[in-house]
């Protein structure tokens, strides 16, 4: 056995130890970069004149806001619409007169109630159905590749948020919760047809009773209730996103068809009973754009996927998914939010008749006067984060993981840790992001000048194959500004400009505009100098780079000598 001394030698030798490797671990912590602001401006011709007395501006929730379901208390209105593998997840926008809308959090915020880890960024959550229901809000949507359907709960839709329940016996997305006036609650969705499809793209629509007591579906209640679509000999494809809702003694069944592409569409169907067929609406589609001119200027393109609302005063309005498309069929922004009111006619509800556009400027809901937001969704608005407060601001998303253990906040700089993961891996890289939510745009930063090992700045990223990165980094010589180009492979470097080392934080600068795309850098307050001349912006649309994400913009960092 020791003696005492010898323990108490060796206690001291190995506290003395622990702290040399504690130091040393300090001491030699992962570079971080240091950004100073961040500034986005929208110049879209097609904002630029003010509205008319009278008038909303459509897009009323403008870039990446895709699958829209909307539901009212009392006088304030909630949307959640789709995030696919952002985080956090579950965008919720809140608005007081249907026209003016503001983000005002997250259902999603902590990796307890769901992961993306690994997943393509256009896979994770699909289309969700928010709606309020004697004191408390549901949201029922699917997480692709990452559980599948479940049901989450709130007092405040701002959150928190409840932990998922998993409903595994549905196969399938887009679910949607219904509760009807005899107090039974019942859950539609998309899923496979009945036997082997008969084509491509061939869907049917489901309803099961939900059980809220015991919070899982009745197994014995499943029901095919749409084959294929409006008309199956026809081949429909891809009805999908149903809404089950009552009106006047009739359920009726709103859904999209079409393919969420130029094609896309919004179908009616109804039924006296549940017990009985649904009867499709021969005035079918009642929201479509695919029988317009596909040159026509300043088009809206891809409607559907819709959702309705009803208002105190007994207004109907839609609220469904579009797109504003350049060169016929481009878009970078992503798939959009609309609103527009719904006329009955017949005992059928009608979005916009056939062959007429969607409005930019129409009338505001009747008897809802305007209530502006801070940060408004729509419109040519500019947004700049001096990273002057306690939290990251709610328009900032991240990539796939909820962990943040990365960024801070500090003395009005945003710190990001740099990581080996780059913008094209399937892990989290240091990147944080918000929407491209116009046509024309600049985003521009200010950072101090990278550490050793490490770089650097600005992103335009569309996912994990097609993407831009600005960046700065130190090399033999200096300093280095670079811009590396993703489409469809390997990053590449596409051109560098040596620059000078200086106290003075380096500027980097993104401009776009339909089909093309600028990056420019700048010293201190210097001039700006352009780096790889015009790049083919079309290169971040989905027509290209597929997929159902829009561009975002932001800020990276990035190890280049590895961990």
């Amino acid at each position: 056995m020791k003696s005492p001394a010898l323990i108490l030698i060796g206690c001291v030798a190995f506290s003395m130890s622990s702290l040399m490797m504690a130091s040393a671990v300090v001491a030699d912590p992962k570079p971080q970069a240091s950004f100073h602001w961040f500034d986005y401006q929208g110049q879209d011709p097609v904002f630029a004149e003010p509205l008319a007395k009278g008038e909303y501006q459509n897009p009323m929730a403008a870039g990446f806001f895709p699958d829209p379901s909307i539901t009212r208390k009392g006088d304030d209105y909630y949307i959640a619409v789709s995030s696919f593998a952002y985080t956090p997840g579950l965008p919720i926008l809140h608005s007081r007169d249907l026209v003016n809308w503001q983000l005002i959090g997250h259902a999603l915020n902590r990796s307890s109630q769901t992961e993306f880890s690994g997943l393509q960024i256009s896979r994770g959550i699909f289309a969700p159905t928010l709606r309020y229901h004697d004191g408390l809000f549901y949201l029922i949507t699917t997480a692709v590749d990452s559980g599948g359907n479940f049901i989450i709960t709130a007092e405040d839709p701002a959150g928190p948020w409840s932990d998922p329940v998993w409903l595994p016996e549905i196969d399938g997305i887009d679910p949607d919760i219904f509760f009807d006036d005899d107090g039974r609650v019942y859950i539609t969705h998309n899923g496979p047809p009945p036997d082997e499809p008969l084509y491509e793209g061939h869907r049917a629509i489901w309803l099961w009773e939900y059980d809220p007591e015991t919070q899982t579906v009745l197994p014995e209640s499943r029901k095919l209730i749409v084959n294929g679509g409006v008309d199956l000999s026809k081949q429909p494809i891809w009805i999908e996103a149903p809404h089950l809702f009552r009106h006047q003694g009739w359920y009726y069944l709103l859904c999209a068809e079409g393919g969420t592409g130029y094609n896309h569409s919004a179908v009616m169907f109804r039924t006296r009973s549940l017990d009985k067929p649904f009867e499709p609406y021969s005035g079918n589609p009642i929201l479509t754009q695919r029988d317009l001119e596909i040159d026509r200027p300043d088009p809206v393109t891809t409607a559907g996927h819709a959702d309705f609302v009803q208002l105190p005063d007994g207004q109907w309005w839609a609220i469904f998914l579009a797109t504003r498309a350049y060169q016929q069929t481009y878009y970078n922004t992503g798939r959009e939010s609309f609103l527009l009111p719904v006329n009955w006619q017949n005992g059928w509800p009608h979005i916009l008749p056939a062959g007429e556009p969607v409005p930019y400027r129409p009338d505001t809901p009747r008897g809802l006067p305007q209530v502006p937001v801070t940060e408004p969704l729509t419109g040519n608005f500019s947004w700049r984060d001096n990273f002057d407060g306690k939290a990251l601001n709610v328009h900032w998303n991240l990539l796939r993981e909820f962990d943040r253990s990365w960024l801070n906040l500090d003395q009005q700089r945003l710190l990001l840790q740099a990581k080996s993961a780059g913008l094209d891996s399937m892990a989290q890289p240091a990147f944080v992001a918000r929407r491209q939510q116009h046509m024309h745009f600049t985003a521009s930063t200010a950072l101090s000048l990278p550490e050793e090992g490490m770089s650097a700045g600005i992103a335009a990223f569309q996912n994990e194959s097609y993407h831009f990165y600005l960046g700065v980094r130190a090399d033999t010589e200096g300093y280095q500004v670079f811009l590396e180009r993703a489409g469809d492979g390997e990053p590449e470097q596409v051109a560098s400009q040596q620059i000078q080392p200086s106290s003075e934080p380096v500027r980097l600068k993104v401009e776009g505009k339909p089909g093309q795309i600028k990056f420019l850098y700048s010293i201190g307050s210097g001039d700006w100098h352009s780096l790889g001349g015009k790049q083919d912006g079309k290169l971040l649309s989905t027509e290209v780079a597929g997929g159902f994400v829009g561009t975002m913009l932001g800020l990276h960092a990035r190890l280049e000598t590895g961990e």
